[in-house]
């Protein structure tokens, strides 16, 4: 093990072993990538809100169903949008047509009934959206702290061969080599504390939206349910 020739984290890298290096470099790159997710969620659940805000709002205050479904058409990208088209696809078929000629309550229930299952596909598939990524924060925050160890680990046995074949104990020889290996360690930490921190906050804002979500479902199937109980 080579003596340290400069106390800052670059020098401790320089100096490390070749594993080591290769083992700080994908930790590096682990925490660039999570910070690259955490961005990203950060932008689109702040959109996300926004938009909720004001379609939720366009629902409450719309004097009709179709103009609701003309600014959900403007909106695609939104889940409160995708499951009220969705749910519109059914309403604006040929069968509520049938339905107001017979007054079947077979057709009825049966329409109800797949409108639910429609919104109900759609609100999962938008859940599973806004969780891409997720996993991967929790792999980083659960994985990074091993593998910085391994480095560490790593790193301290070459520390102490190289000990045995200097023959020398003193602590100048030991603490550089000590320091580059718990220089992984530091590193795993570094890459593991934000993504477990950010993980926690966004499942908090997943499951939230997923509520309102649910809410909002509700809220859309009691209103077709009237219009369909009124045709």
């Amino acid at each position: 093990m080579e003596q340290l020739s400069s106390p800052s984290i670059f020098g401790l890298y320089n100096n490390a072993d070749l594993v080591v290096k290769i083992i700080i470099g994908f930790l590096f790159f682990l925490s660039v990538y999570s910070w690259t997710i955490i961005f990203d969620k950060f932008f689109k659940f702040s959109l996300l809100l926004s938009r909720t805000n004001r379609f939720e709002e366009i629902f409450e205050n719309s004097e009709s169903i179709d103009a609701i479904l003309r600014d959900a058409k403007k909106k695609r990208n939104h889940p409160f949008s995708l499951m009220f088209i969705s749910s519109m696809k059914e309403w604006k078929s040929n069968v509520i047509n049938e339905l107001k000629k017979s007054g079947d309550f077979n057709k009825v229930t049966s329409l109800k009934e797949r409108i639910e299952s429609d919104v109900y596909v759609t609100l999962v598939r938008s859940s599973k959206k806004l969780e891409k990524g997720l996993n991967f924060l929790a792999i980083i925050g659960s994985t990074a702290p091993f593998i910085g160890l391994f480095g560490t680990v790593w790193g301290i046995m070459n520390s102490f061969q190289g000990i045995a074949l200097s023959k020398n104990t003193s602590l100048a020889v030991v603490a550089p080599g000590i320091a580059e290996a718990l220089l992984a360690t530091g590193v795993g930490l570094f890459a593991a504390i934000p993504a477990v921190f950010f993980y926690n906050i966004f499942s908090n804002k997943v499951n939230d939206f997923h509520e309102r979500a649910e809410g909002f479902s509700i809220r859309l199937l009691n209103l077709l349910s009237r219009e369909l109980d009124r045709s």
